[in-house]
């Protein structure tokens, strides 16, 4: 029980701080779209995205699948990115006009999973039960991200159900605020940047020593 409660704990505070601020972009970007009514709809999107997460945490965890974590780090802005500029192109807010991001939770929650899966691997000690671990790691994850989302419909209850927002208005105000933080999110975590450094400092260096020839 120990175990469960210390990585319940790690995963809901790798929801619930700031430093994961990339993830909660996405549940932001994903929850945009709705009112508290839809409540019921949000429930799926929240089991897709977990179910997209929960396979690439389990196969990324055990060493199945590796992906390099820059690539991985790089890539979750972009799912922010994809997610808001898709919510610009909503006219209406039927069920099934936004079925989409049914399909986008479940995509890029395969994505977001491998980045628990590296915060999981640093933290499982060799003697400790996997199984414990993922359990207490995943269902912290959720209740988080449910508080994060409950906390974002109500905000849009508050605005478009009380304040008379045009809800249109509410969709492209999230979706650009958090789009135009993913963007400089993405441009600061472009994976190549230290190679393409790195080539720099050898062609100085190689100039240098061509002059030292000369």
């Amino acid at each position: 029980m120990n175990d469960f409660s210390f990585y319940f704990k790690i995963g809901w505070e790798h929801i619930i701080n700031w430093s994961a601020a990339d993830h909660i972009f996405f549940i932001a970007a994903l929850a945009a779209i709705y009112m508290l009514k839809d409540w019921k709809q949000v429930l799926i999107l929240v089991t897709a995205f977990t179910i997209g997460h929960a396979i690439t945490l389990i196969l990324s965890a055990k060493s199945i699948i590796e992906v390099d974590t820059s690539i991985v780090e790089f890539l979750i802005p972009c799912t922010i990115v994809f997610t808001a500029v898709s919510n610009l192109f909503l006219k209406t807010f039927t069920v099934r006009s936004i079925r989409i991001n049914y399909f986008l939770a479940l995509i890029f929650g395969l994505i977001h999973g491998l980045a628990f899966a590296t915060t999981l691997k640093l933290l499982l000690a060799g003697d400790q039960s996997f199984v414990v671990a993922w359990l207490g790691f995943s269902i912290g994850l959720e209740l988080g991200q449910i508080l994060v989302v409950l906390l974002i419909l109500l905000l849009a209850q508050l605005v478009v159900g009380i304040f008379k927002l045009n809800r249109h208005y509410w969709v492209i105000a999230i979706s650009v605020v958090v789009m135009a933080l993913a963007l400089e999110m993405a441009r600061e975590r472009w994976p190549w940047k230290e190679k393409k450094e790195i080539r720099g400092m050898l062609m100085q260096r190689n100039v240098f020593f061509n002059c030292v020839a000369i």
